[in-house]
């Protein structure tokens, strides 16, 4: 068992929550989240009032998995990286689980 996570833009959601199902990963959970790609965002965003919004809306998955499916996800991925137009690849890591319950 492994825990997956999965960042992403949010304009690609859907299609990792098709990929999740390609990989027969079912049983997942994910979060809205702020995305940043230099530390001038970060410190804007920071502010208590800024005046725009600093970072990029993305979304978080992540799954306790089996490393079977997770090597499924990661072809999927790179397929689908591979034919981005854009500079917003859907990332992913694995971490190791030593103990669960």
């Amino acid at each position: 068992m492994k825990l997956l996570i999965v960042t992403v833009v949010e304009e690609y959601a859907k299609e990792t929550l098709q990929l999740f199902k390609k990989a027969n990963i079912e049983s997942f959970s994910g979060s809205d989240i702020d995305g940043y790609k230099n530390p001038a965002q970060v410190l804007m965003a920071s502010n208590w009032f800024p005046s725009e919004k600093g970072g990029v809306e993305s979304a978080m998955f992540f799954s306790f998995t089996s490393e079977e499916n997770i090597d499924i996800l990661f072809e999927l991925i790179l397929s689908f990286n591979n034919k981005l137009e854009t500079n917003n690849p859907i990332r992913a890591a694995v971490v190791p689980i030593e103990k669960y319950i």
